[in-house]
């Protein structure tokens, strides 16, 4: 049986003529019937697809064998066949929106100046060697924190990738430039850019998961340091790791826990917030008194 999969990918790597990139990456993926979302810039290329298990391994076959790719890590998940309705490629100033595309310097093996790599297995190595003195610092946008984060995170609260220089800037995390900080996202490629910004602003000591929270999930599950359940930019919105994840998000109404983003279906509202299912069933008799989480950066990946 041929199943439905979902691959998360990004490759930095300097990229000279941007539309032909997004001619060809277009012409594979309807060849293949693939569909989702791919991100080209000068800096390199980052996608999230959807599609037969067969088709997507020829898609990876045949994009590594574009030279900068060669070393690209596609992430593997499950996936239907409704995740993505639609294939989507724009070309950008930057493959994360960051804000700052002058600042990030790519070359053939990637970002230069970012943190240091590390996999799943030496996270915990350095959490065990180091302890408390380490700090998990999420990269995502706050909303994503909300169903799941690393154990005593620290979780910056900023709507999009955008506010994060000033965040950073602001002093607020300054106590930790000594420390050894380990930034961590979706599929890591927020991180990429976050440790650089970092880093070029006096902390010493960064580190970003390699293969992001994707891979540090499909190795320990909920058995590892990380808590709860992974938000998506995808139709699926959440998944889970093992058969006992954690609750850790709030109805915004009632408070229960729950892991369930909805739309609100108010016409003056449509934004994304978290209802228990009794909640979303009778959300539209009552006045939107929930904090609204902004969908800007709904195709940022990773």
């Amino acid at each position: 049986m041929d199943l439905d999969k979902v691959i998360l990918f990004y490759g930095f790597t300097p990229i000279a003529d941007t539309d032909a990139m997004k001619l060809w990456q277009k012409t594979l993926c309807e060849s293949l019937n693939i569909k989702g979302r791919i991100i080209i810039s000068p800096h390199g290329i980052n996608g999230t697809l959807g599609g037969k298990m067969k088709d997507l391994k020829r898609y990876v076959k045949t994009t590594r064998s574009y030279p900068g790719f060669k070393k690209i890590d596609f992430k593997w998940s499950d996936g239907t066949p409704l995740d993505f309705p639609k294939l989507k490629i724009k070309v950008r100033p930057e493959l994360v929106a960051f804000g700052n595309p002058d600042e990030i310097k790519v070359d053939e093996n990637g970002v230069v100046g970012g943190g240091v790599h590390l996999r799943p297995e030496e996270v915990n190595k350095l959490v065990e060697e180091r302890g408390n003195e380490v700090v998990f610092f999420d990269g995502r946008n706050a909303f994503e924190a909300k169903v799941g984060k690393f154990k005593d995170a620290v979780v910056p609260q900023v709507e999009t990738s955008h506010d994060f220089v000033a965040e950073i800037e602001s002093g607020k995390y300054d106590h930790l430039k000594d420390k050894p900080v380990v930034t961590y996202c979706t599929g890591g490629i927020r991180c990429e850019i976050l440790s650089v910004v970092m880093k070029n602003r006096g902390f010493q000591e960064v580190y970003q998961m390699k293969g992001g929270i994707v891979r540090y999930g499909n190795k320990y599950g909920d058995d590892g340091l990380w808590e709860g359940s992974l938000y998506t930019f995808d139709d699926r919105l959440t998944i889970d790791f093992s058969d006992h994840t954690k609750l850790i998000g709030s109805c915004a109404e009632c408070g229960e826990k729950t892991k369930a983003f909805r739309n609100c279906q108010k016409p003056e509202c449509h934004q994304l917030i978290l209802l228990c299912d009794p909640c979303y069933e009778v959300h539209t008799e009552r006045p939107c008194n929930h904090e609204r989480e902004v969908k800007r950066n709904r195709e940022l990946i990773g």
